[in-house]
């Protein structure tokens, strides 16, 4: 029996089903219409040819993902891995709030779960409230559908991470075009190794680490290994959750906040959980060595290496091919409204309907030695 499903554009809520020639519409409430616009979704784009997707045109996912300037209209969850996946009825933090400003607003990528949301929101409260920090200027979190990115991570994908710089918000509302030039600042010394200038580091930052490291929802945060030492150095407080802060390459100028999957995300991939401890050991002794800085050893008899095939829609979950047909929700609607933040009127477009169209994955994507003594 050849089966279809489709959105009726004649009946709100009206979904078209059929078989054996035979088509009806049923029509159901809103609050399962979401629900069913990804059945509908995952239907129309079951049919995998030789294990490549016909929607997909022969484009890279991270091209079909790049150009969906808005969310799906479908129920909020991460689909995959934070590296592989993509995501679900993404929402998005307002461009400004009490405590907060989203910078490059260009690239349209402060879309998230409502969970990495709202945890953002409240991380800024406390941090302003209880630790004096000015307030968070936001780096990228994920595309509106999340899913690979044309540059600048390997994560990011299922809107479960976020950048934020560890330069405090100013003391005015930034214009977009200081957003988009704005620099922000390495805490890293010049001409030194792995060295934190400590003209620039503060106590505050170290406060506003430990406070994003103390939420249980929190996985872990990137840093840069000399960020992370002057923490095991210098925090006399409580180091409890210090263990959850997790040297990385970059992230000199950033940190990186990763959230556990969800309760009840069944699509979601977790990954391992950090090693117990601080994280003041011989997994960080090892930054300071040449070994994880030192270019890979090449083979004068070895073959050119191969163009590293791009990635495909084909290889991320099934569920990614409904979540990028699916239809669009307006930015307005889809803007989370937590904690009093506000989008420019320039900013919250009408409904639209959807067009087909690198912070770091797990080390394992990228080429460290095998020596390294713990999983980040």
């Amino acid at each position: 029996m050849l089966f279809h499903a489709t959105l009726d554009a004649n009946h709100p809520g009206g979904l078209r089903v059929g078989g054996d020639g035979v088509t009806k519409t049923l029509i159901i409430s809103k609050s399962i219409r979401t629900i069913a616009s990804l059945m509908a979704a995952v239907l129309m784009a079951g049919t995998l040819v030789d294990g490549v997707d016909a929607a997909d045109g022969g484009k890279p996912a991270k091209e079909l993902f790049g150009a969906m300037s808005l969310p799906s209209d479908t129920a909020p969850t991460p689909v995959g891995f934070y590296a592989k996946g993509c995501l679900s009825g993404g929402v998005a933090i307002p461009t400004d709030g009490p405590t907060w400003q989203a910078m490059r607003l260009s690239r349209n990528r402060r879309w998230g779960t409502p969970q990495l949301i709202s945890l953002v929101e409240r991380l800024s409260r406390d941090a302003a409230q209880k630790d004096g920090w000015p307030g968070l200027l936001l780096g990228d979190f994920s595309q509106p559908r999340g899913g690979p990115m044309s540059s600048g991570h390997a994560s990011h994908q299922v809107g479960l991470d976020a950048d934020i710089w560890l330069t405090p918000m100013p003391d005015h509302t930034m214009s977009d075009a200081e957003r988009e030039n704005l620099s922000a600042t390495s805490m890293l010394k010049k001409n030194a190794f792995l060295t934190v200038d400590d003209k620039l580091w503060s106590p505050a930052r170290a406060k506003l680490l430990l406070r994003a490291a103390s939420y249980p929802e929190v996985e872990r945060i990137f840093v840069n290994p000399a960020i992370k030492k002057k923490l095991c150095d210098t925090w006399t407080g409580d180091r409890t959750n210090l263990g959850k802060i997790r040297p990385i390459y970059g992230h000199d100028y950033h940190f990186h906040v990763r959230i556990k999957c969800p309760q009840g995300a069944s699509g979601c991939k977790p990954q391992a959980s950090v090693p117990a401890g601080d994280g003041c050991d011989k997994s960080l002794a090892w930054w300071f060595t040449n070994e994880p800085w030192a270019p890979p050893k090449k083979d004068p008899n070895a073959k050119p290496p191969a163009k590293p095939r791009p990635v495909m829609l084909s290889d991320l979950p099934k569920a990614c091919s409904a979540v990028l047909q699916a239809t669009s929700v307006s930015e307005r609607d889809a803007t989370f409204r937590g904690d009093g933040g506000s989008t420019p009127p320039a900013l919250a477009r009408s409904p639209e309907p959807a067009s087909p169209a690198s912070a770091f994955a797990p080390p394992s994507s990228i080429p460290v030695p095998s020596t390294k003594p713990a999983v980040n």
